[in-house]
């Protein structure tokens, strides 16, 4: 019996060493999201991301209790709107910031991102998730990086007249022929290695994602991807791409959607609205599929969690991503706000602690682990940026 509560002891007191060292170099790290879209659903709801929020992934409040340093916002939208609707969001923000000037600010640079962390504000940053919003025009590009675009994605889903889609080249609505990026894009390309704004390649075609590694002089972002070694669905990067990313001196962002990490989470996902078949069909019918998936989760939560993976699972693609290119090309991107679904804990920005917990059990250094939350991301910025 002695023997067993001495055991006891020290097992409680290795954890409580554990858990104080965790705590340390999270705090001590600048821990970034480079992908975070609760802008359109701050426009669409009015809601005032500033205050503690009952639903969604993000607001000011779990943003300080999970130490998240840097957010990039996404500026996005689909096919139907453009640059009016890029700059409404941008708007948003800017509103966001006025309400709450000591506790955000914007920042477009490595070294005032620097200043804000020492500040303990959140440094916000814009990624605009979508060319289509550009309108072909290359001055749009120049607008929007004067309002503070620290990265273009070259596509969402749908394409551009200028460069192809993972999903559209991979269901053959983008012949191959007309595959990846023509003058223009390239034009594109150059234009934000001039402006110091980053190319963003998640979401992008294979043809799309090579012509712009190709033809861009600076280090490229994935902001939120993950590796399709692991689960092979068009949104994920092969292991090919992933080495063009690390020789090219980039960086790739791990996506924390369940359907991005996980291989069986699309029929499990299946399995769970077929249990609730006639529910899904009215909530849609009434709200529209995305709002009537999160109504759905909401009203059965214990089974939408067993169809969650394991936080393990993302630190398998991360270790993936360091296997094939090393430590310095890796960083996190976890798209709260735009997915319905995120491993088990991982319910919001309050739990980034979590995964400095999990990258120290797996073996990472302090060192390491800080270059993973944040550190990497800096280095792109200020090699895109040249400051």
């Amino acid at each position: 019996m002695r023997n067993f509560c001495l055991f006891l002891a020290l097992t409680l007191l290795q954890i409580n060493l554990f858990a104080q060292n965790s705590d340390k170099i999270h705090h001590d790290a600048v821990v970034i999201d480079t992908h975070g879209d609760i802008l359109f659903n701050q426009i669409k709801s009015g809601i005032d991301i500033g205050q503690l929020q009952p639903k969604g992934n993000f607001d000011l409040i779990r943003a300080k209790q999970g130490g998240l340093d840097v957010q990039f916002f996404s500026i996005w939208c689909d096919e139907s709107g453009g640059y009016a609707l890029a700059n409404r969001e941008i708007d948003s923000l800017y509103s966001l910031i006025r309400r709450y000037p000591d506790r955000i600010q914007l920042v477009t640079n490595a070294k005032d991102l620097e200043l804000a962390v020492k500040q303990q504000k959140l440094a916000a940053m814009i990624g605009v998730e979508g060319g289509h919003m550009i309108e072909n025009r290359l001055a749009n590009i120049d607008s929007l990086a004067k309002r503070g675009m620290s990265y273009l994605t070259l596509t969402w889903n749908n394409s551009t007249l200028w460069a192809s889609s993972a999903a559209e080249e991979t269901s053959g609505k983008v012949k191959s022929e007309n595959a990846g990026l023509n003058d223009f894009g390239k034009l594109v390309v150059k234009r934000l290695n001039k402006l110091g704004v980053m190319v963003d390649l998640s979401h992008v075609g294979e043809k799309t994602f090579y012509d712009a590694i190709k033809t861009s002089t600076k280090p490229v972002i994935v902001s939120h991807s993950c590796a399709y070694a692991l689960n092979p669905v068009p949104r994920n990067l092969k292991d090919d791409q992933i080495k063009a990313v690390g020789k090219n001196g980039g960086v790739v962002c791990i996506n924390f959607y369940s359907g991005f990490l996980d291989s069986t989470y699309s029929t499990k996902q299946n399995v769970f609205f077929a249990k609730f078949d006639n529910e899904f069909k009215m909530l849609t019918g009434k709200y529209g599929r995305n709002s009537a998936i999160d109504t759905l989760i909401f009203n059965h939560q214990a089974d939408a969690d067993a169809t969650r993976p394991p936080i393990a699972l993302l630190i398998k693609h991360i270790n993936h991503v360091v296997r094939l290119i090393g430590i310095d090309h890796v960083g996190l991107g976890a798209d709260f706000d735009g997915a319905e679904s995120f491993p088990l804990g991982m319910n919001s920005v309050a739990d980034y602690p979590k995964i400095t917990e999990e990258l120290i059990k797996s073996g990472y250094s302090e060192s390491d682990v800080k270059k993973i939350l944040g550190g990497n991301v800096i280095r792109l910025i200020r090699e895109n940026k040249g400051r």
